[in-house]
């Protein structure tokens, strides 16, 4: 039996419904207006809802797990998460990278679960539109023949990077940077330069700085 998860929201849950993405089953109340839904009590959607202020629909949909072609790390643009662990993040970096075109994201075995209702959630309907894969970086990175660039604090300025359209992006956790085993593949590192006082900046909006800068430098 395959595994489901759970999608919250009227504005999600037609988006879904208009992308053909495989849904299992709709729960609504009388105030959603799709004929297929299994009607349920404004209580009994209290009950198998996780949000505190319950939507009036909740679908079930099946985990889809998508097979990577290893040619096709080495065309266009891949972020990839390493033991990026919070769900808001992961969901965020989905967003991020709908919102720029990024070609797949892959994530570290160790990171937030892909299909957790809060990575749902923060991706804001993203997970449905994103090639998004859970695979082993370390093995994955060896065999790609592409620039792998490395969000590090001490990396060169991201703004002195030539266009490059077809590379591998590693963001690591926000605490502890890449993993050690993950640093001898990187074959640049690259940082936002910092001009104020604060420590660092959380995964997701390095992520959407590094993508925006990778996207626009051809305009230049």
């Amino acid at each position: 039996m395959n595994r489901l998860f759970v999608v919250e929201g009227a504005k999600v849950i037609s988006e879904l419904i208009k992308s053909k993405y495989p849904i299992a089953e709709i729960y609504a109340t009388k105030n959603w207006n799709l004929s297929k839904a299994t009607l349920v009590s404004e209580e009994e959607m209290l009950k198998i809802s996780h949000l505190p202020t319950p939507s009036e629909v909740l679908a079930l949909c099946p985990v889809v797990h998508h097979e990577l072609k290893p040619e096709t790390l080495n065309q266009g643009l891949t972020l990839a998460l390493d033991t990026v662990q919070d769900p808001g993040n992961v969901g965020a970096l989905l967003r991020i990278a709908d919102w720029y075109a990024i070609d797949r994201v892959i994530l570290s075995k160790d990171c937030a679960d892909l299909f957790s209702p809060k990575v749902i959630d923060s991706s804001k309907g993203s997970f449905a539109r994103v090639k998004t894969y859970s695979l082993d970086l370390e093995s994955l990175l060896a065999e790609a023949s592409v620039p792998i660039l490395g969000c590090d604090l001490r990396g060169d300025d991201i703004h002195t990077l030539a266009y490059t359209p077809n590379a591998i992006l590693v963001i690591g956790s926000e605490g502890k940077g890449i993993s050690p085993n993950l640093r001898s593949k990187i074959t640049r590192f690259i940082t936002i330069p910092k001009y104020g006082s604060a420590e660092s900046l959380n995964a997701a909006i390095a992520g959407a700085i590094v993508c925006d800068v990778l996207k626009n430098t051809k305009l230049k």
